[in-house]
């Protein structure tokens, strides 16, 4: 129990427990030894969050822009002061390299708060002249917000719904995935350290049932999901029926095209970070790897052993660079598909097993001769399987890219930047690099088309989306 959280829940400024709901156990993903336990959230838990969230609200809608974020800056600050500590934590969670969390992690939900506070006071309205009338518009927050996360970036998505929906003046229940409950708890500790009132960040444990019974409580004006395309059919239908906002980050089959005239060592660094960060547990992955003819056999050779150099370890040690998967029942899934991928014809150039010893790794597998219609080229896989392409025209590529229900993401690799930003212009995508990939500031929106969700998170963009206008006629 080397992780165990001071209590399973963070509700109204405070840590709560109540072992009346179920136990859920936090696995490392290394060992597979239990590292912490929770308990679900009760009914009279859930009720307790809500309410506390919507009573604490209403001032915090009142107070000065410019207050509510330089609480979010004071927060951002101690983020960035115990990097070393919550990127640990992550790692516990998670199971991925210390490497990566130290980076990429809490510091990227402290970049959310920093922005977020700063753009507290710039959200405003405008006049519309009317001759000797006029009209003025004003951004107002929804009210009160649910936030349910996934289990690859649970600091990260933590803060990134909560510094908008707080710096625009709602409130936040947070729901983290039941597979690593963990940093959500050190988030909200940290805002209420940092000055924020009690009640305005609260974290409920639980699985779908407590998800459910969020999304569909009168009090909530808004959801916000990352999650898997099935839940977001859930959460979509519930928040529907009461006619709530709703933020929806899904799932992706991203294409990741690579033109003959490419940096080839570019390219493959791309297509690598793009498939086996995180284990390849990222939902916006370019794991359809499209590569032009004249390169393809040099581009495998050298990915092959640009590959098999991936160091996977002890997630704690720093020279690690590739770790385990999150569950065993995520590492099952992951080797089914492999197993599917060669059954229906795949060359595997390398990888394909889980590695003996403790823990749920599997090596970084590399398929080649794929086609389109191949399940490994249609199902979201989200673990370290690569799946290469190859293509001979720019029309035949971007058809193909586009033959598939999601539309998160999308990268090009080429010299020839007329053509790159013409590809990319006709790639259903909404979140898209040109010769990069997986880079995501907050600066920049984030999200999807298709079947890959609804609106955006970041950027200027979330202020559509945690705020409502107020049209007054004068």
């Amino acid at each position: 129990m080397r992780a165990q959280p001071k209590a399973s829940h963070f509700i109204d400024g405070a840590y709560v427990e109540d072992t009346g709901g179920a136990v859920m156990d936090v696995v490392y993903a290394a060992t597979g030894e239990v590292i912490a336990r929770v308990h679900e959230a009760t009914p009279a838990l859930i009720d307790r969050a809500l309410a506390s969230a919507a009573r604490a609200q209403r001032d915090w809608a009142r107070l000065m822009p410019v207050e509510r974020g330089r609480i979010l800056q004071r927060a951002a600050a101690i983020i960035r002061a115990r990097n070393r500590e919550l990127s640990e934590l992550e790692t516990l969670d998670t199971g991925k390299p210390l490497q990566e969390t130290l980076v990429a992690d809490a510091t990227s939900g402290a970049d959310a708060l920093e922005y977020f506070g700063g753009m507290a006071a710039t959200v405003t309205g405008e006049t519309i002249p009317l001759g000797r009338d006029l009209v003025y518009t004003i951004r107002e927050p929804l009210g009160v917000c649910v936030g349910i996360g996934a289990w690859n970036y649970p600091t990260q998505i933590a803060c990134w719904k909560a510094a908008p929906a707080l710096a625009f003046g709602n409130a936040m229940v947070f729901k983290p995935s039941e597979v690593t409950p963990l940093c959500a708890l050190k988030v909200a500790e940290i805002l209420h350290e940092a000055g924020l009132p009690a009640g305005l960040f609260n974290v409920v444990q639980g699985r779908g049932a407590v998800g459910g019974a969020l999304v569909s409580d009168a009090r909530v004006a808004k959801v916000s999901l990352t999650g898997s395309v099935p839940t977001g059919r859930k959460v979509y239908a519930a928040a529907a029926d009461g006619v709530r906002h709703v933020t929806m980050e899904l799932g992706g089959k991203s294409p990741l095209i690579i033109f003959e005239d490419a940096d080839l060592e570019d390219a493959i660094g791309g297509a690598m970070l793009g498939n086996f960060y995180s284990a390849g547990q990222v939902c916006s992955n370019g794991t359809r790897v499209f590569v032009q003819r004249g390169i393809k056999e040099r581009f495998l050779k050298r990915l092959k052993a640009r590959t098999e150099a991936i160091t996977l370890g002890e997630p704690m040690d720093e020279a690690t660079q590739m770790g385990p998967l999150v569950s065993a029942a995520q590492m099952e899934k992951v080797l089914s598909l492999i197993d599917t991928g060669k059954a229906e014809g795949a060359r595997l150039v390398t990888g394909g097993l889980r590695l003996n010893g403790p823990g749920f790794y599997i090596q970084p597998t590399v398929f080649a001769d794929v086609t389109d219609t191949m399940t490994i080229a249609r199902e979201e896989i989200f673990g370290p399987v690569m799946a290469v392409l190859e293509f001979d025209s720019e029309d035949e590529v971007i058809a193909r890219a586009n033959d598939t229900e999601f539309g998160l993401s999308a990268g090009v690799f080429t010299r020839d930047l007329t053509r790159a930003h013409r590809v990319i212009g006709q790639l259903q995508a909404g979140t898209c690099w040109i010769n990069a990939y997986n880079l995501s500031p907050v600066e920049a929106p984030f999200g999807g088309s298709k079947m890959s969700g609804v609106g955006r998170e970041n950027s200027r963009a979330a202020v559509e989306h945690y705020t409502q206008i107020k049209s007054v006629y004068l």
